[in-house]
């Protein structure tokens, strides 16, 4: 069985799949994610599907030699091509383009090099820490150190040659000065921006990739661009690129619940490119701890979605929560909670998941079982849970006692039958009025800033004429 992988519009290779495997790669995203990813992105994927051995290990090299091919890491090139083809000697191309890169590296260096000067200095770093507006500080520069504008051209063309290069921690100082530099509205601008979160998304700092995703976001979302299709498309990028901070950033998996599921454009761009985003914001809602009162009206917007789009992408992650609040199938939701677990240990970006969610899981099965039930049987709920009836038992007392004090979960065990006895839980109306309302500031606040933006937009083209902005490529 052979899978087509595609990374961003470049050519297929073709991934041959173990016999034992193809169940494995039914659920595997690399190919839909890739699309939306930098190359240099899509090599942590690959290595962690080499690790799981889900794919044949030659094919996974040939996918790594493809990608290297458009980059100037030459010495991983050459070391890959050596583990796919021990028996070959590296190919004159890999040597003649090593040879290019160094020389092409040491030119840049020695163009750059007195602009790194200029910015090294005391006094520039002083005005650059205290200076929030990037054209006083060009000012600055212009009038005391004799910077030019071309001196940022050669600064962004070096800080992408050593991103091109692998040098992600070279590549992140430099476009942290042309970001503050450049002017908003120049072309290379939201490039650098893209730069910059790639390259601290590669060195795992996840605090500063934060902070650029929100600026970029604010940029994105603030710009005109030339078509809807291409806004679209800046979104959908982003909402990818978000995956890598979102399940590492210890506040993640709030903040991707408020943008993916509240936040109406980005939403809309799910829906619309990358329906199977849907399986991390799932992820995202079951594992999330800090919802408490707030997780039941969470997974009602969610299964609303779920329920818009299970036409067009579904699996095991997305069909548990329908099984579990659709179709109130707890067999079937037992059934897909085992297959979440063999999506969830072989998906780059949710394993480190595993464990929360299986507890949350199993959570909400007991949730919406009791529900349900008035008194229900130990045996019965460890079958629905996958566990043995002293391991479930355990399982309900700890639940019990370490339920929040506004969320309290009332219910007894009776250990002589083997029984939970369930406690009438009624909402005050002064309650459910809350849980009602709790969205409308929010909302409010969208609308009034989307009958702004139009507002504008209605200005601009009554003064005669459209906004012009660029795009990356």
């Amino acid at each position: 069985m052979c899978a087509a992988l595609n990374i961003r519009g470049r050519e297929n290779f073709a991934l041959e799949l173990p016999s034992n495997f193809s169940n494995m790669a039914e659920y595997d995203l690399t190919s839909r994610m890739g699309q939306y990813l930098d190359r240099h992105l899509v090599f942590p994927l690959l290595e962690f599907l080499s690790a799981k051995e889900i794919y044949k290990e030659g094919d996974m090299l040939k996918g790594k030699l493809e990608l290297l091919s458009n980059t100037n890491m030459v010495d991983f090139a050459m070391d890959v091509f050596k583990q796919l083809y021990s028996e070959h000697k590296v190919p004159y191309g890999l040597r003649d383009k090593r040879s290019e890169v160094v020389a092409q590296l040491k030119k840049l260096q020695s163009e750059t090099e007195p602009i790194i000067k200029i910015l090294e200095e005391p006094t520039v770093v002083e005005q650059i820490e205290s200076t929030r507006d990037g054209r006083d500080l060009f000012q600055y520069l212009e009038k005391h150190h004799n910077f030019k504008v071309e001196m940022l051209d050669t600064l962004y063309a070096y800080a992408k040659f050593q991103y091109e290069c692998g040098n992600y921690t070279g590549a992140t100082e430099y476009l942290s000065f042309h970001r503050v530099l450049v002017a908003p509205e120049d072309k290379r601008a939201i490039k650098s921006l893209w730069g910059k979160l790639a390259s601290e998304i590669l060195m795992q700092n996840w605090d500063a990739a934060l902070e650029d995703l929100q600026r970029l976001q604010e940029v994105i979302d603030n710009q005109t661009f030339t078509t809807p299709l291409k806004m679209l498309q800046q979104r959908t990028w982003l909402i990818h690129w978000s995956l890598f901070v979102y399940f590492n950033h210890a506040q993640g998996r709030e903040l991707i619940i408020e943008k993916f599921l509240y936040q109406p454009h980005y939403l809309n761009a799910i829906q619309t490119a990358c329906p199977h985003i849907l399986r991390y914001l799932t992820t995202a809602v079951i594992t999330n701890k800090s919802l408490k009162t707030r997780r039941q009206q969470v997974l009602k917007d969610l299964v609303k979605v779920i329920q818009q789009e299970t036409y067009t992408y579904k699996d095991p992650i997305t069909e548990f929560i329908e099984c579990l609040y659709v179709n109130f199938d707890f067999d079937m939701a037992q059934q897909k909670l085992r297959e979440c677990r063999m999506v969830l240990t072989n998906d780059f970006f949710l394993v480190a998941c595993l464990d929360d969610f299986i507890e949350n899981a199993r959570h909400l099965i007991f949730e919406t079982f009791c529900r349900i039930h008035n008194c229900i049987s130990i045996n019965m709920l460890a079958e629905k849970l996958n566990m043995n009836p002293e391991e479930a038992e355990k399982w309900i007392v700890n639940l019990i006692r370490d339920a929040p004090r506004d969320a309290p979960l009332d219910a007894k065990i009776d250990s002589k039958l083997g029984h939970v006895v369930m406690g009438t839980q009624n909402v005050s109306p002064y309650q459910q009025v809350i849980q009602k309302t709790k969205t409308l500031v929010f909302r409010s606040q969208n609308l009034a800033i989307n009958i702004e933006k139009k507002e504008k937009a209605l200005a601009v083209i009554a003064a005669g004429g459209e906004k012009k902005s660029w795009l990356p490529q």
